[in-house]
């Protein structure tokens, strides 16, 4: 739906926004990578994410607790949603489609080297990884909370923000949330990061892009700091099923 959506859109403008550099091949880079990203989180973290309300009302938590393992890594990986995975490979496709379109492109030119694939297979890491530490500290909460499905309401909304470039944000009332959800909780450079490596040659980067990978770096180890002590400090609160 998305894909046929700016398919029709860029019929008839030539980019996303003025002057941003997303033309049509580079944003199809920047939706693959949203893809890929968010098949990820949804095959792997968020079933079990999902279900950690529930193994504390049924007191599952009490033998993950008991168990030889590390709690918060057992109850994150303990199931797989396979059939999420099939948009990992229509990414991968719209991915191979869009890199073959940049690649014959003479004005501008466009080639992508080791460098590049090395830092965007990095950054989709670390994409995975803050949203990860986001899925971790709202699980959290259900110690404190319960059921606490409004909270994964809550997910996605703020997540949606990550979905278009963060150029839409930089004018008007969009302004404090770009600071919003690129400083305080940093959903914006989940996508934006990567896809610009990718999409965009790096010589020409003004020194605030470096910057901008430089921070998701930093913020990526920030965010499983701050999401491992989070859970940690919820789980001391945590009563058992049979008490």
């Amino acid at each position: 739906m998305n894909l046929g959506f700016y398919l029709v859109a860029f019929l008839h403008v030539k980019s996303i926004g003025v002057s941003t550099g997303w033309g049509p091949d580079e944003f199809y880079v920047f939706l693959a990578t949203t893809w890929l990203i968010n098949s990820i989180v949804q095959s792997f973290l968020m079933p079990n994410a999902q279900e950690f309300s529930e193994l504390i009302r049924t007191g599952g938590l009490d033998f993950a607790l008991l168990k030889p393992i590390d709690t918060q890594f057992l109850i994150s990986f303990r199931k797989v949603e396979w059939p999420s995975l099939s948009n990992f490979f229509l990414g991968l496709l719209i991915l191979g489609y869009a890199l073959v379109r940049l690649s014959n492109r003479t004005d501008p030119a466009w080639s992508v080297g080791p460098l590049e694939l090395t830092l965007y297979v990095l950054f989709i890491a670390c994409g995975v990884a803050l949203l990860y530490s986001l899925i971790t500290c709202l699980a959290a909460t259900s110690i404190w909370l319960g059921r606490n499905q409004s909270l994964y309401d809550f997910w996605f909304y703020i997540t949606n923000f990550s979905r278009y470039p963060m150029e839409i944000y930089e004018t008007g009332w969009g302004i404090p949330l770009w600071y919003a959800f690129t400083f305080i909780c940093p959903v914006l450079v989940v996508v934006n990061v990567p896809a610009r490596l990718l999409a965009q040659p790096i010589s020409p980067k003004g020194s605030w892009e470096w910057y901008l990978i430089g921070f998701t770096f930093l913020a990526t180890i920030v965010s499983l700091a701050l999401s491992r002590w989070i859970f940690q400090r919820a789980l001391r609160s945590y009563s058992s099923a049979s008490s």
